[in-house]
């Protein structure tokens, strides 16, 4: 037993001698079979891959431009395919990000709208032999984005300009184990009853347009130990893409969206706190319900952004819980960088994350047309603050690419029931 403990020290401690990091040039690719679990999504399998360039190595740990390429499924009926490109360098003082993606949501998660005002009953949160899919819906996403972003003077602001096509596809869920007979979910009551409008029940196109501004001291973008990121912008859609009948309004809208991140360093490369404080709302206009989920950033860090609630957003919780025209959370972890290593030539770093994070509905929407559901759906409450709480373990390449395992547990009962699971990539922020 000494024997074994004395190695497994020695070995740790060659793996921190060895921590200081090789620079990266040219290109790096990590290929990966897109294999993981979410309890929000099911099982994933598929293929991604991660290609960096870093040139003659001059800015690593930046890279000279990075590209993702992603074909996967989860058990759950969805899928994703999608490429992303991004780099600081291709044009002199731009930064330029593209993406092009479709994301298929044949069982995606509904539960209502305003948070606390909508009813979870936790024993008809599943698919049972009677074929129960109350929380179940369809929502098909295809995204074209591109974003620019430049500095202003010598100052850590910057500016940042987008236009985004999105094309949604809204209904009633698509599962084989669900019985017809049985087969009434949320979303048909929504839509039965007025809170859904019908003009919009099935989806629309949306060209979106995004300006704001961004300040940014951190010492690195995706793993940083210190400095502040602020996002500040407003986005909006003019209703022009989708055929309406002369009594059907338009959905034009403008929102805005802030984030505000900041990293402070405790132990020397050791030890970073890290707080995330974020909001987004509706200033004019009507935004369709199927855009509510969308949660909207100038630098996206992870594939699917949906929300309120999630493993992305309030972890623990179950997917899209707190919907409305408005909503603000935050996330605070502590990142402890316990081991450093060399291997295969490539730069490593094992890192837990123990994090606590809250969220709610700040402006709701249609709450009028959802008192008149009555109990089953409605509970009368008002909006609260919902929480969880948990913890993750990162393996980090290279100072970019993050290996996730994230496990959250939500305070609160109406919020989802068990542990939140997620598998994936890259911190939440």
């Amino acid at each position: 037993m000494k024997k074994i403990v004395t190695l497994s020290l020695a070995a740790f401690l060659a793996l921190q001698v060895s921590a200081k990091d090789v620079v990266k040039t040219g290109i790096n690719i990590g290929p990966l079979p897109a294999v993981g679990y979410s309890s929000d999504l099911g099982w994933h399998y598929g293929a991604l891959a991660d290609i960096f360039w870093y040139g003659d190595g001059s800015k690593y740990p930046e890279y000279v431009w990075k590209a993702n390429v992603e074909t996967s499924w989860y058990s759950k009926g969805n899928s994703v395919y999608r490429a992303f490109f991004d780099s600081k360098y291709l044009i002199p003082g731009i930064r330029l990000s593209a993406e092009i993606a479709y994301l298929g949501n044949k069982t995606t998660n509904f539960y209502g709208f305003n948070g606390a005002a909508a009813r979870f009953d936790p024993e008809r949160n599943k698919i049972t032999e009677d074929g129960c899919g109350l929380y179940l819906m369809r929502r098909d996403l295809f995204r074209a984005e591109l974003t620019l972003q430049g500095k202003i003077g010598e100052s850590h602001w910057g500016w940042v300009g987008g236009i985004h096509f999105n094309s949604f596809k809204a209904g009633h869920a698509e599962n084989k184990d669900l019985k017809p007979e049985n087969d009434y979910s949320l979303y048909d009551a929504y839509v039965d009853n007025g809170v859904i409008p019908a003009f919009e029940a099935k989806g629309g196109r949306h060209l979106e347009f995004k300006a704001g501004v961004v300040y940014d001291t951190r010492d690195h973008e995706n793993n940083p130990s210190r400095g502040t990121n602020l996002e500040v912008f407003v986005y909006g859609s003019p209703d022009i893409l989708n055929g309406r009948s002369g009594s059907d309004p338009r959905n034009h809208y403008l929102k805005f969206g802030v984030h505000f991140k900041q990293f402070f360093t405790l132990v020397p490369d050791r030890l970073v706190f890290g707080a995330h404080l974020a909001a987004q709302g509706l200033i004019a206009g009507n935004a369709p319900f199927y855009t509510l989920q969308s949660i909207q950033n100038v630098n996206r860090k992870n594939i699917i952004t949906d929300g309120l609630g999630s493993t992305l957003t309030v972890r623990g919780t179950v997917p899209n819980r707190f919907l409305g025209n408005g909503y603000a959370w935050s996330n605070f972890e502590l990142r402890w960088s316990f081991a450093r290593f060399k291997l295969f030539n490539q730069n490593f770093i094992l890192a837990a994350n123990p994090f606590f994070d809250m969220g709610m509905v700040i402006q709701p929407y249609h709450l009028e047309e959802m008192k008149k559901l009555g109990s089953e759906y409605y509970t009368g409450q008002k909006e609260t603050l919902h929480m969880g709480a948990g913890g993750g373990l990162h393996i980090i390449m290279n100072q970019n690419f993050n290996i996730s395992f994230e496990l959250g547990k939500c305070l609160n009962r109406n919020d989802g029931t068990g542990l939140g699971i997620n598998v994936g990539l890259n911190y939440i922020f």
